[in-house]
Formats: structure tokens, sequence, C-alpha cells
């Protein structure tokens, strides 16, 4: 072990009350956090089978993007055991919902012992981490026992390159060690090069494959029913400090709101009362998904307490802002207004979805606002303006259509470390 990586892992024994300290305030929120303590900790090693396809999805978004690289799996390895690996309460209850079948845990943090005594019991026939995951203990480890370890649906922001760039030395040995990267754009391949990959293919983006679940679909019609004729701007997945700047434009906008409901739907579900405390405060009548009733007249805000049903909430709505783009927080999933043929709105802060922002701008899918005050302009003139929407409408398909296909790119990858021949 290099002295770098010996520094590294002495941080993490050295942060250890630190973390289950920040579990604990997590909790506070989200009683979840405090659940299989253990497995993040390297404790609770009992798999269902050995010799499992291991996926590790971090959070929900990596999660869901996960679902038709999963499908392709299973077409070609029909017998083989699935193991899916989270980090967040959410992503793993994502998980256990979309993959019944599945063994569902979390991936223990990165100590060397813990990361090699997981894959040593767990034996996985490979690995693939979706995303942006790279742990060098958890890379070391599975080069050290044979495990191929694929790095699929890989992005790398400018941002994280420069943070990467500050522990190279630590960094460059383990992005080395694994077996093949498939690379969402030409972009996150150069930056990611720079980082010292050397086996990288460009695939494209798992998320424009998903297929939406008849049963959202339903649900989306049930959420209609329950609004009525009501036009709907939807602001999903908003996070921390964006709900205030969007409810603050709302009620500057005035009289030209007219009937418009408002449907917030925060990312993180420990803040769902905190965005009805902020819309009562502003005299903007909140209502919860979760009572199951009908919105009632006087509602101005419509609060999304649920999780695990987007494209219900996108189905349902007329126009959608996507959170996480007003302040820099680099954007959430934009891809899945497309998905669903939804006129699409974001933000100045895109540098988690740069490609996938420029390319709906290209297709008119999607427009970008400078701030919160222009986003709900944006939206009111496009409710008003159906032949302006219905072209969004349609440029959201072309955009769509014409990035499908990653999923298979990345099988063919797979296939090509777990059977060379082929």
């Amino acid at each position: 072990m290099s002295w770098r990586r010996a520094l590294y892992s002495g941080l993490w024994r050295a942060l250890t009350p630190l973390i289950r300290r920040y579990l604990k305030k997590r909790a506070r929120k989200a009683p979840a956090y405090l659940e299989h303590w253990d497995e993040r900790f390297g404790q609770a090693l009992s798999p269902k089978a050995a010799g499992a396809i291991w996926i590790h999805a971090v959070s929900v978004g990596e999660t869901r993007a996960a679902q038709p690289l999963v499908a392709a799996i299973r077409r070609q390895w029909p017998d083989a055991p699935l193991l899916l690996t989270q980090m967040t309460p959410t992503g793993r209850a994502t998980a256990e919902q979309l993959y019944p079948d599945a063994e569902v845990r979390y991936l223990p943090y990165d100590y060397p012992r813990a990361v090699a005594d997981f894959l040593r019991v767990y034996r996985p026939r490979c690995g693939v981490l979706m995303e942006t995951e790279i742990w060098p203990n958890l890379i070391h480890a599975a080069a050290d026992q044979g495990v191929p370890l694929i790095l699929a649906n890989a992005r790398l922001s400018e941002k994280s390159l420069n943070g990467y760039r500050k522990v190279l030395g630590l960094v460059r040995p383990a992005v080395r060690e694994l077996t093949a990267i498939a690379a969402q754009t030409a972009q996150d391949a150069d930056r990611l090069r720079q980082l010292g990959a050397e086996h990288v293919v460009i695939c494209g983006s798992s998320k424009y494959d998903i297929e939406i679940p008849q049963a959202q679909r339903h649900l989306a019609d049930a959420f209609r029913a329950r609004i009525g004729r009501r036009p709907v701007l939807l602001c999903a997945s908003t996070r921390e400090g964006e709900e205030a700047l969007i409810l603050d434009a709302w009620l500057a906008a005035g009289a030209a709101v007219g009937d418009t409901l408002l449907a917030l739907v925060p990312r993180h579900p420990e803040r769902w009362d905190e965005a009805a405390r902020l819309a009562a405060e502003r005299g903007l009548k909140p209502q919860r998904r979760g009572d199951g009733a009908a919105v009632e007249a006087d509602t101005r805000v419509w609060l999304g307490d649920s999780m695990g049903e987007m494209f219900a909430y996108l189905g349902a709505c007329d126009v959608a802002f996507i959170g996480g783009s007003l302040l820099p927080f680099g954007c959430q999933n934009l891809i899945e207004p497309a998905l669903m043929g939804v006129p699409a709105l974001f933000g100045p802060s895109v540098f988690n979805f740069q490609q996938a922002a420029a390319d709906s701008l290209a297709a008119g899918a999607g427009r970008q606002v400078a701030d919160a005050g222009a986003m709900v302009s944006e939206a009111l003139s496009l409710l008003a303006d159906p032949a302006a929407a219905e072209a969004m409408r349609q440029g959201a398909a072309r955009f769509r259509d014409a990035h499908r296909g990653a999923s298979e790119r990345m099988l063919k990858v797979i296939q090509s470390t777990l059977e060379p021949a082929a």
C-alpha cells in the first residue's frame, strides 16, 4: 500500500466518530439513517447467493438510471443472482422497490478491511459502479481479488475533475485499476482519461433508456383527476434554499398566476415539512399529496410528499422546472421530463448534466432561465401559449429518441469482460 493510500485509510479511521455523528444527525429528520448501521461499517456479511452480478448505485438517481442496464443484464444472464448496493436510505428503498428479487444492502465505507471482506464474502462475478463512484480501497481490493470492476454511465464534471486533481496521486492508481469505463459523453471520457483512465468507451446515458412503468402513468391520471383542469407548474427535485426562491417568485407574480397550481416536490423527504411551512408562511395554502384528497380550489401549492413517483408528477403537469439548477447544485435529472414529453425549464447551474442541457436546448425540449423570477415568468408564458408548449413537447421526443441505446452498449462492455470470446 502506498503512503497516500495509507494516509487516506488512516483518515477514514480517524473520521469514524464524525461519520457516526453525521449519521445520527441525519437520522433526526430521516430515521432510516440509523437502520442497517452495521452494513455501512463492513459487518452483517451474509450473502443470499455468492457469485452475483453486483451493481453499486449510490442514491435514487443512480438506482433508477441502472434500471435499463439491469434489464439488459438479466436478458443476457437470466440465472445470475443480482446484488444492489447503495449509500443512502432513499436509494436503498428505491432499489428494494425496483428490484424485489435482488439482494439489497449498503456498500461499506471505504475502509480497507471492510471493502476487502465485503468482496471476499460476496464473491461477485463482476462489479458495476454507476456514474462517479471512485473509491480507491474498493477498487484496489477488487483488483487484488480478481473481481472485474466497470465504471458505467460514467460522468465527471469539470468541477469534480478539479477536485480529484488535488489528490491525483491517490486517485490515478485506482482509476487505472478499473477494468473498463463506459462514459456518457466525449467530454466525460476526456476528463476521465486526464485522471488516468485507460479503457474508456463512450456509450451515452442509460437514463434515456428508462421505460416508464404503466403504474406511473395510471398514477399520473389519478393525480390529474385530483387536480382537475387547473394548469400545473411542477418544480421537481428542488434542493435546499430553492423552495424559498420559487415561492417568493410565485408570490411576486401576483395576478398573472391566475388559477395555476404550483406542484412542489423537494428532493429529500426530510424537507417536506419545511417546504409546507415555507408556503404557509407566505400565505400560499399548501396541501399534501399524501392526504389522498382532491386538490381544493383555494390550494395554491400542492406538496409532493412521496418517493418514487416523479414520473407520475411529470405526467400530471403542463410544464416542469428541474431543481438543483437555481443554486449551484449542478441540476437534478433533466432527462426525465423528456421521457414523459413535458416542456422543461432549468436554471443556470447544470454542471452535472452539461451535455444533456445543451442537447435539450438544441432539440427545443428545454429552456434555460437565469433565476426563479425568470422561471416563473417563462412557465406562465408557456402555459398561455399552447403552440409553444406543443413545440417543446415535440422537441422532447426528438431529444429522447436521439440518445437511446446506451444500456445495450454498456452491456457489451460488461459482456466483453465476463465473456472475452464474445
